[in-house]
């Protein structure tokens, strides 16, 4: 029985109708860009494997650290006690981040990091004595996980209308999600902020903090805005004193072409989340940073002020020390070479899918490229696999979003392939 057999018995996937799935494709290795089955079939992981892998597949780097590390100290509770790998990897990131953002809370995935802001955010409110700040504002479209917060603030991006009857107050802004040559982008901007500064002229006093992701907005689609409008956006909602959750999971990491999207823009935030790139896909690990300020609204004689929240495996000593040489190689000028690289063919390989009559809305930040593709999509992602091409669309959005080890002429030929594709 094949491991595909084998799998189709026992397996829940995740993201997956299991009545009429494909049959799974068995992976048995994977190195650099590619990943392989068990018949050495080599694939282009154009997904970094849902965007996790910024260095590529086994990095040696960061497979040596986590033998080290792993022979050192696999594990030990975060409470009451502390490591070497996980003081240094706040530290770096803190050098690389707004002097603002300064402590740092460990968890294990991208909805939890978001989760814990929202809590904290809630509760750094309620210490205040300001109880009636309990609501959020979040964009329309906007994914921040699958936890019960997470999906209350991405409640409109459509993956979870089953549970609605259980979620918190939740405002949408509009999103004037944007693209080449889109003329009626202005407009669109206007018109979400006109909603904006309606639920701030009503409510403003209700709110606890606006959540969003910088820049892009990954699962509804690689949806992409004007850093300009987010800047409005963020000096609204500051001048009513209502606090601002940038959700980085998917952009953090050099993903926008700036380690942070956070960089591209005026105002920092009162929280970071981060996960899926910060090991290089090695081990699940995420953080939410957060401000002085925030820090000392904890600070009390009363327990019932702590932020009483944490899991089993908290800053896992393995996972810190992936995350540090993840960082470092990010850091690398070889990395960050890399990354304005494949921002350059991005646009080149755009320009060869403009002239296909099934082909709109062409977007690229950074190392993230995306487009619409009228087709019937599964057939697409299937072509893509006969080209040896992993791709993973999102409705009918086809993006790309490689791993930074990947070559300018690798990434060119992917392009040409899709083209052949669609």
């Amino acid at each position: 029985m094949s491991l595909s057999e084998r799998d189709k018995k026992i397996i829940w996937h995740p993201f997956t109708q299991e009545k009429h799935a494909a049959p799974v494709i068995s992976v048995k290795k994977a190195q650099g860009c590619y990943l392989y089955d068990e018949q050495n079939t080599a694939y282009l992981d154009l997904i970094s494997s849902w965007w996790v892998n910024i260095h590529g597949h086994c990095h040696p780097e960061i497979a040596q650290s986590i033998y080290e590390q792993a022979i050192t100290l696999e594990h030990v509770l975060f409470a009451g006690f502390t490591h070497e790998p996980a003081i240094t990897l706040c530290e770096e990131l803190q050098s690389l981040l707004p002097n603002t953002l300064s402590k740092f809370f460990f968890s294990d995935n991208g909805s939890t990091a978001v989760e814990v802001a929202l809590k904290m955010a809630y509760q750094y409110w309620h210490n205040l004595g300001k109880h009636n700040k309990t609501k959020f504002l979040s964009f329309a479209g906007g994914y921040h996980g699958d936890t019960f917060g997470a999906m209350a603030v991405g409640a409109s991006s459509g993956f979870h209308q089953q549970f609605q009857d259980l979620f918190f107050e939740v405002m949408s802004i509009p999103y004037p999600d944007t693209w080449e040559n889109d003329t009626l982008v202005a407009r669109k901007e206007q018109q979400a902020l006109q909603v904006l500064e309606e639920y701030l002229t009503n409510q403003h006093a209700n709110i606890a903090a606006l959540i969003l992701e910088p820049l892009v907005q990954g699962a509804s689609g690689m949806r992409m805005c004007r850093p300009e409008f987010l800047n409005a956006v963020i000096n609204l909602v500051k001048e009513h004193q209502i606090l601002v959750i940038f959700d980085e999971v998917m952009t953090g990491f050099g993903r926008t072409g700036t380690n942070f999207a956070l960089e591209q823009l005026a105002i920092p935030p009162d929280f970071l989340c981060i996960s899926k790139g910060i090991t290089g896909g090695f081990l699940p690990l995420a953080l939410t940073v957060t401000t002085d300020t925030i820090f000392s609204a904890f600070l009390a004689d009363d327990f019932k002020k702590a932020f009483a929240h944490g899991h089993s495996y908290t800053a896992n000593p393995i996972a810190c020390q992936a995350a540090v040489t993840s960082l470092r190689l990010l850091n690398s000028p070889q990395c960050q070479n890399n990354i304005t690289k494949i921002n350059q063919v991005h646009q080149q390989g755009l320009s060869i899918l403009s002239k296909h009559a099934k082909i709109s809305k062409l977007r690229a930040t950074g190392t993230i490229a995306a487009f619409t593709v009228d087709t019937n999509i599964e057939q697409l992602k299937q072509r893509a696999m006969q080209h040896g091409l992993l791709i993973r669309p999102l409705g009918n959005t086809v993006y790309l979003l490689p791993p930074y080890c990947i070559s300018e002429q690798e990434l060119l030929s992917a392009y040409h392939k899709i083209l052949a594709a669609v």
